[in-house]
């Protein structure tokens, strides 16, 4: 793809009055998710991706493949584009202003003989809406350029801006704007690290996008922008965590149980690389700081017979009469690495904690949280950090936390802050022997 020089200085001018805006931009809503209700964020950094970004915060932009909605794929049968003062669309040789309200375009549009297509806002300082996307805080809206690309499958939609523009919209759908600001400003950091390692290579090629802006990656433009964790952004601008020198990958979660683990929950042995993550006390002169939060500590009980029919759905395979089900393997901070299932017509073992998670989650159970509260079974247990005995034919699982337990929790930064933490020894405390730069 190539850049078109003529909107490259319009796109920069803008650029710095966006980053004042977002600041002022009085908080209008959100979509109501605290980290312990969204959808499990593995964030697993891929191998071999952002070692050009190691050592150094790229001055470029981020480019993100947008989901549709629901995040259930990246090709789009359909887009529709607007914004207040109209759109300018550039492809091949030629620049169309259009002034006609939304501008929808189908895979077979006749632009893009020409490749990609190309819009802008004509209006300076204002943002493109995605008209045919529905996010947690309604019709988002971009700031920067949308490119589209179509092919027989459908197109693909790219959102390119700065990378601070990005954080101000990932900051908040990842943590309610409402948690402390110390709180936001450690999440503003590990985003901004998270998000310059992935910059180092594309995630999409055939796109040049670096991430997608769903859990896969970090959540983008899910909730409304805030005034709040704007600033976090703004106060930590420029600021990454780093280890030996290199920008770290900083893994987060949404609650711990008092404690994390390190590398080994997702089957990768510690190393002098991630030597930073490591399991860790989430506690302080007062006990845990998570003790009185809701996923805190957790209880479910199960009958044999749907935890048969659970494991042996997830291994494709029948394990008649469930005789037991055992932790035979753990890791740093007591997380379960290894699952074993036993029934009279096989045995089952599922190593790594996503997929402990995803062989003992489901329907057909409910969990008490530690609030009292009752909630239906979901996709994944909610963290590996459990016991599981038989009484009678029951499976008891008692647990606690929320989320895969490696790096930060979000929730205990909140409680940190809370009890006067700075968001640069959060990070200390979460990712051993870094330094926040």
């Amino acid at each position: 793809m190539k850049r078109i020089n003529r909107n490259m200085i319009y796109i920069a001018s803008v650029i710095a009055m966006l980053c004042v805006i977002l600041v002022i931009i009085r908080f209008t809503g959100s979509d109501g998710k605290k980290p312990e209700e969204n959808t499990e964020s593995k964030l697993k950094f891929r191998e071999g991706v952002g070692e050009e970004n190691s050592g150094s915060v790229p001055d470029g932009n981020i480019r993100v493949l947008l989901m549709t909605s629901g995040y259930g794929d990246f090709l789009h049968s359909s887009v529709s584009l607007g914004a207040d003062g109209g759109l300018v669309l550039s492809y091949g040789e030629q620049e169309e202003e259009w002034k006609d309200g939304i501008l929808t375009l189908a895979p077979d549009d006749a632009r893009f003989a020409a490749g990609r297509i190309l819009v802008r806002p004509a209006g300076e300082g204002e943002e493109i809406r995605v008209e045919s996307l529905e996010r947690g805080c309604g019709i988002p809206s971009y700031a920067g350029v949308i490119e589209v690309f179509s092919s027989e499958e459908g197109m693909a939609v790219i959102n390119e801006l700065s990378l601070d523009q990005y954080l101000c919209k990932v900051v908040p759908s990842e943590m309610p704007a409402s948690y402390e600001m110390e709180a936001l400003k450690a999440q503003a950091v590990c985003a901004r690290s998270y998000a310059v390692r992935q910059m180092g290579d594309y995630a999409y090629p055939e796109y040049k996008a670096h991430v997608n802006d769903s859990t896969e990656f970090q959540v983008y433009n899910n909730s409304y922008t805030a005034e709040s964790s704007s600033q976090a952004v703004i106060e930590t601008a420029g600021q990454v965590v780093r280890y030996q020198g290199d920008i770290a990958t900083t893994y987060y979660y949404s609650t711990s149980c008092g404690k994390t683990t390190n590398m080994e929950a997702w089957g990768s042995a510690p190393n002098e690389g991630n030597a930073y993550l490591q399991s860790v006390p989430v506690c302080g002169d007062t006990g845990d700081y998570e003790k009185d939060l809701p996923w805190y500590h957790w209880r479910a009980e199960i009958s044999a017979e749907t935890l048969a029919g659970l494991i042996g759905g997830y291994a494709n395979k029948n394990l008649g009469t469930l005789e037991s089900v055992e932790v035979t393997k753990r890791g740093p901070g007591e997380v379960a690495l290894e699952l074993t299932a036993v029934g009279t017509e096989g045995t089952v073992k599922v190593e790594t904690e996503n997929k402990i998670r995803t062989a003992l989650g489901g329907a057909g159970y409910q969990i008490t949280k530690n609030d009292g509260q009752t909630v239906e079974s979901q996709r994944l247990l909610p963290s590996a950090f459990f016991s599981i005995t038989n009484q009678d034919g029951i499976y008891i699982i008692e647990g606690g936390g929320y989320g895969h337990g490696i790096g930060m929790s979000q929730n205990g930064a909140n409680e940190m802050a809370k009890n006067g933490k700075t968001y640069k020894e959060i990070l200390e405390l979460f990712y051993q022997g870094v330094t926040v730069e």
